[in-house]
């Protein structure tokens, strides 16, 4: 049976248990070489087995990016469901990177596709794109608030063209990031102890220049190989500091095959925020 707490709810149980984390499943090519492993199929699955193994009975949240399976067709999205499961039965949460927008029924689709407890990618959580306008998530939201899963927003991204979109402004003043950030408070409103709709905030911004008390948890990328550190999280997310999830993939994927060397360093950085957060 399908656990229906609502996913800020269980998020938040999973950060103040297991540490503000959050480790990306990416099967780069580069790192499949480093780790001895083909850029194939085979290599697909020890990676993401490996992964799974040293990860998912102790950090908050595992982010398989959907892009480095879907490369191998069928047999990579099979890997995939199967990552997804055992990371899931394990305890980890599970928030597909896979930043699907659209209108309609094909948004509709989509949602089925990662938030349906009958569809065998089921995650816990979703990232989309806003961009068709916000109204556009709709059917994922709705689907959301069914199934106990949460969504998490692009506002304001760490990648340094982001700001072309995200950071224009509207006829009343406010930025397009803003205007994301204030539906996804909307959505959260009233929710106890931290709301399920959350948006995707990059550490590396020198200021985020935007209101981020959404009452929901802040996806942070950047930390690690694109340069941010744990210490810059107090000054981009000021006190919102306690509801950011940091994702770290390279830094800590680096480690392996060594299941333990990936354990050690998914603690480091644990322990790193953990010392700025005072969490």
């Amino acid at each position: 049976m399908t656990d229906t707490t609502p996913f800020g709810t269980r998020l938040r149980t999973a950060l103040d248990t297991r540490g503000q984390l959050c480790v990306g499943i990416d099967p780069h090519a580069s790192l499949l070489t480093a780790w001895g492993l083909g850029d194939d199929l085979a290599g697909l699955e020890t990676f993401s087995r490996t992964v799974v193994e040293a990860l998912a009975d102790r950090v908050a949240v595992l982010k398989p990016q959907a892009a480095f399976f879907e490369r191998f067709g069928s047999r990579g999205v099979a890997v995939l469901e199967r990552s997804v499961a055992e990371a899931r039965a394990a305890g980890a949460l599970v928030v597909m990177d896979a930043k699907r927008g659209d209108i309609g029924s094909t948004m509709a689709a989509y949602a089925e596709a990662f938030l349906s407890p009958g569809s065998p990618l089921f995650s816990d959580a979703l990232t989309v794109s806003p961009y068709l306008g916000f109204g556009s998530l709709q059917p994922a939201v709705d689907l959301a608030n069914a199934n106990g899963c949460g969504l998490f927003a692009l506002a304001l991204t760490s990648n340094p063209e982001g700001h072309e979109v995200q950071r224009a402004v509207g006829a009343d003043g406010r930025s397009v990031a803003q205007e994301v950030l204030r539906r996804l408070a909307a959505e959260n409103a009233g929710a106890e102890p931290l709301g399920s709709f959350g948006a995707v905030v990059g550490a590396t911004l020198a200021d985020a220049g935007a209101d981020l008390a959404i009452n929901g948890p802040l996806l942070a990328p950047g930390v690690g190989a694109q340069g941010a550190t744990a210490a810059d999280l107090p000054r981009v997310f000021g006190d919102q500091v306690r509801n950011v999830v940091p994702s770290v993939s390279r830094d800590v994927l680096k480690h392996g095959p060594s299941v333990q060397a990936l354990r050690q360093a998914a603690q480091a950085f644990v322990d790193d925020v953990r010392a700025v957060t005072n969490a």
